[in-house]
């Protein structure tokens, strides 16, 4: 059987009106939404109030084993999951991310799942959809030109430009910006001084988007947002330069959730789009609350592994939101199974392995405790983990067999192996009937850490208790740092760690289930305005880099103004 492209498949999607969609969840187009053509459209806020009393759907999350760089269908089992639960008589309502340009046109491609479990129109989810990320680009450097037109015209505050942790953003791959000079020409062309770039969705100003529940809770962690520090090591805010009031108008748009659909026309949220691994990975709360009053089901998705985007999930955004969930999916292959035996690389753009493609059950036992350990540390939180094997064309019987018996020996509450990248949600129905079963089961939820634990201790609680590390060592600048953060009162705030998600631990190199292990924070930096404190983990960067070849090759337009190569 060959399957069509992705974005074949896509483009003959048999797509309902949005206004159809939203009748779906109780939504009034008239009143609740405002359109962006015939199959996108913006949620008001004010459908919360109206929502209120219903009851709440059951919360799924959807996390995975650590991926190889390829991913392993996370997205396309989030959507997959969603489509099953009408096969199985549920009303499910999908929430993700929206990606950046960064993935999409690098290695990654989109991220609106693939084969027949999909978000629709493709291009429009994957290609500046209603302009949220791009709002948060500018209301993020419309500070930095005001932080250094301040200093420009007198410094009032006495900034010191040694100081400054806000650095402009752009939503593009591109490693010739990690570090700049600005300022140089004519002294009327500024103060010169190093900065440099992040990727966009590494913006503060996205972390808030995603963990916002007002326009006024916006308003005011913008306002709190530390943009440089004078030099008597205070800090100074975005109020405090008069930056707060703008930005946020720039984003009052931008907060209202997206409403798409699915190639099965399942209702989908698609709403911010944090990275996991140097953000906290995860779509936004408002989406999530107005799901929760839609539909039965929710079923979200976290970033990456479960090391990190469900970690997060759990720390941060259920922290936050006061939801808990009442089951999570781990997504898993045969393939990064195979791979976390530390036998093969796979590397973007090359030919896979051909021994990968081979059966071999033996590898795919060994490369298993990679899914046991983030069973383990799932439990550890209380929920009910179900395990999907997200098949492949070359993987077999034996092979699949061997996972599930591992799977359900390690606690999975059920084991299914689905195949809604090639059928739908009819691929899917039989994990979907294991989720609502996960669901009704006792569900104990809980934090891995109290709010009033030291910066220090919250660190080392997640790098022993799901890294698995034997301690944790800073360099001076994040001993520093963490000092610096407690005297300011910032104790309170929850752990978002900014990590390689290639490996349990700091080195993407460590495949499986490593011992004997320390991880390094080589910085740390505190995000006030969203409510975080982000640890740097070993090399890791906040302004990714092309590859040789680019997806962003591959994209095109035909004379009809068809998009092509898209993936």
């Amino acid at each position: 059987m060959v399957i069509p492209s992705d974005l074949e498949i896509a483009q003959n999607a048999n797509l309902l009106h949005i206004n159809e969609i939203a009748e779906q969840m109780g939504l009034d187009p008239d009143r609740d939404l405002e359109h962006y053509g015939k199959y996108v459209a913006k949620i008001k806020l004010d459908a919360l109030n109206r929502l209120q009393d219903r009851p709440n759907a059951k919360y799924v999350d959807v996390t995975a084993i650590t991926p190889t760089p390829l991913g392993e269908g996370k997205s396309t089992t989030t959507v997959g999951i969603g489509q099953a639960m009408k096969h199985i008589g549920k009303n499910a309502v999908i929430t993700v991310r929206q990606p950046s340009q960064g993935p999409t046109f690098g290695i990654k491609g989109g991220a609106a799942g693939g084969g027949y479990s999909q978000i629709v129109p493709m291009e429009n989810f994957n290609l500046h959809l209603t302009g949220d990320i791009h709002a948060i680009s500018a209301a993020h450097n419309l500070i930095a030109a005001m932080l250094d037109a301040h200093i420009y015209h007198g410094n009032e505050r006495n900034i010191d430009i040694h100081n400054i942790p806000w650095r402009r953003v752009v939503d593009l791959n591109d490693r010739a910006l990690r570090n700049v000079v600005i300022g140089l020409g004519k002294r009327f062309d500024g103060v010169p001084r190093e900065t440099g770039y992040d990727i966009t969705v590494a913006s503060e100003i996205m972390a808030i988007l995603a963990l916002t529940t007002s326009l006024q809770d916006m308003r005011e962690r913008i306002g709190r947002m530390v943009v440089a520090y004078d030099k008597g090591k205070n800090p100074v805010t975005a109020e405090d330069i008069q930056a707060a009031g703008a930005a946020t108008v720039l984003m009052k748009e931008a907060i209202k959730p997206n409403l798409m659909q699915s190639l099965e026309n399942t209702p989908a949220l698609v709403h911010a789009g944090p990275f996991a691994n140097i953000a906290h990975g995860n779509s936004s709360i408002i989406a999530d609350l107005i799901a929760m009053k839609t539909g039965e089901y929710v079923v979200t998705e976290s970033g990456f592994g479960a090391d990190i985007g469900a970690e997060k999930f759990f720390n941060i955004k259920s922290r936050v939101s006061g939801l808990k969930p009442n089951a999570v999916v781990l997504v898993t292959t045969i393939r990064a199974l195979k791979a976390h035996t530390g036998k093969y690389t796979i590397i973007p753009g090359r030919p896979i392995d051909p021994a990968l493609k081979e059966e071999n059950a033996a590898d795919v036992q060994t490369g298993a405790a990679n899914m046991v350990r983030h069973l383990e540390n799932l439990k550890k939180f209380g929920v009910n983990p179900v395990v999907a094997i997200n098949v492949f064309a070359d993987d077999t019987d034996k092979e699949i067999a061997a996972v599930r018996e591992i799977a359900l020996a390690a606690g999975a509450t059920g084991v299914s192996v689905a195949r809604h990248w090639a059928q739908g949600g009819a691929g899917a129905a039989e994990l979907a009937e294991m989720i609502v079963s996960a669901c009704e089961m006792p569900n104990d939820f809980r934090l891995l850490y109290p709010d009033d634990m030291s910066i220090k201790d919250k660190i080392e609680t997640i790098a022993s208790e799901i890294y698995r590390a034997d301690g944790v060592d800073y360099a001076p600048i994040a001993d520093r740092k963490i000092r610096q953060y407690e005297d300011q009162g910032l104790r309170h705030l929850p752990i978002c760690m900014a990590k390689t998600h290639l490996s349990l631990t700091d080195n993407p190199k460590l495949k499986g289930a490593p011992d004997g292990f320390r991880i390094t924070i080589t910085d740390i930096r505190a995000s006030a305005g969203a409510g975080l404190i982000y640890p740097l983990c070993g090399d890791v960067r906040t302004m990714p880099g092309l590859g040789r070849t680019p997806a962003a090759m591959n994209v095109d337009i035909d004379a009809d103004g068809k998009v092509t190569g898209l993936f």
